[in-house]
């Protein structure tokens, strides 16, 4: 086990009805006015929006609203926030939403106290230091930014998607109501599972070997999510499995599921290769869904690097799915291996996730300009697990545009069985 620094300061307020308690919290930490920050309507319809405003009115806590937000944020909302903060002497900065509201809010809460351009912050000109406190509702669970120290971007202008770290950022306090998750749709709700699996397998493959305690809790977590997935498909209003889900998916991105793995102590586990990879597709292409991209370069990625490191894929197909290989031999690995990965997939499937690039609406003369992006994001070589240069990145894309023949997770179990 490697040195660490785990720091996870967020209170965490989880349960029925808990939104209604935001304004009373905000008064209690004696905060004047908020910005709410929310995306494109969801909030607003299901009168969610109305209860986080009520419990402001009523504790006496003014409030201005950055509405709009779209997925992948853009920095011009954030920019606008940011003039609204200043204009308006805001001191609690209130993203209502997924990730992508509590992303902006988050640039936002940073931005307003930093002369220069936000976008400082994601091209390496400037690091984060400090931050205008931040509470937040959660609406959608999937990116885990309700705890994490990371922060992403799109400019548009640029083609690019960045991230940003820092603790000074971390939400000072989560309101967590899986009654909330109910009304998402299934993909919606599916894209978050798969960013939630893919926050876990990051660490997990980060290129140091096993640290069991780590180890069993991050298997323990995507087998959680393997399991409810499918519960709150059949039925949205199964409370017990969105809240595990809800749960999930903070533990999924607040570092918990990396201690020790790190190579600095208070560095990040993993190289973040799968992210990095899609998170040019969507910047390519602004109306892909995140964990949707994910679901798609994610086991690409698994299928070109594996042989760096078998034991490890051993460790994750044993401890997830249960699959151990025949016997020693080679071939017994790669099959115990590709199972694992294939039985992966099989699950974002099922959910209704994309198996191929072509799904996405991309096409395999994009690559080329989605790996120049990537390039200028992450240089010439980049990764931990295994190091890749751009032309590996272009075979990883373009075998993501073959179709894999997947087994369904029933099938799947049941060839594992015989």
């Amino acid at each position: 086990m490697n040195n660490f620094t785990y720091y996870s300061p967020t209170e965490f307020v989880f349960g029925r009805g808990v939104e209604e308690g935001v304004g009373a919290k905000a008064a209690a930490c004696g905060f004047k006015k908020a910005l709410i920050v929310y995306g494109k309507g969801s909030v607003v319809r299901s009168g969610l929006l109305d209860r986080v405003k009520a419990s402001l009115d009523a504790a006496g806590v003014a409030h201005a609203d950055l509405a709009g937000v779209r997925p992948n944020p853009e920095v011009e909302s954030v920019r606008a926030g940011i003039r609204t903060v200043r204009e308006q002497g805001i001191d609690l900065i209130l993203p209502v939403g997924g990730g992508s509201a509590i992303d902006c809010a988050k640039a936002v809460a940073f931005g307003a106290l930093y002369d220069g351009d936000v976008w400082d912050f994601f091209c390496g000109k400037a690091a984060v230091d400090r931050a205008l406190p931040i509470f937040c509702v959660l609406t959608i669970p999937a990116a885990g930014s309700e705890a994490s120290s990371s922060c992403v971007i799109s400019n548009d202008e640029l083609h690019a998607k960045r991230g940003t770290n820092g603790d000074a950022f971390r939400p000072a306090v989560a309101f967590m109501n899986p009654e909330i998750t109910f009304t998402l749709p299934p993909y919606q709700t599916a894209a978050g599972v798969t960013d939630m699996v893919a926050h876990i397998c990051e660490r997990w493959f980060s290129g140091v070997g096993a640290v069991p305690v780590t180890d069993h809790i991050a298997a323990g977590l995507i087998r959680t999510l393997i399991d409810a997935a499918p519960r709150v498909l059949e039925n949205p209003e199964d409370y017990d499995a969105r809240a595990d889900i809800m749960w999930a998916g903070m533990l999924a991105h607040n570092d918990i599921a990396g201690c020790g793995r790190a190579l600095a102590p208070k560095g990040r586990a993993g190289g973040w290769e799968s992210h990095g990879l899609e998170h040019e597709m969507s910047a390519f292409d602004t109306s892909i869904t995140h964990g949707a991209g994910l679901a798609v370069i994610m086991p690409a990625w698994m299928r070109f690097v594996w042989r760096e490191d078998p034991s490890r894929f051993l460790q994750f197909a044993l401890d997830v799915f249960d699959i151990e290989p025949i016997d020693e031999s080679d071939e017994a690995v790669e099959d115990a291996v590709t199972a694992a990965i294939d039985e992966l997939q099989a699950f974002f499937v099922d959910m209704g996730m994309p198996k191929t690039m072509g799904e996405l609406g991309l096409h395999e003369q994009d690559i080329d300009a989605i790996a120049e992006t990537l390039r200028a994001t992450k240089g010439d070589v980049f990764g931990a697990f295994k190091p890749l240069t751009i032309d590996d990145a272009k075979a990883i894309y373009r075998s993501a545009f073959a179709d894999p023949a997947l087994p369904s997770l029933d099938e799947a179990d049941g060839a594992d069985e015989e």
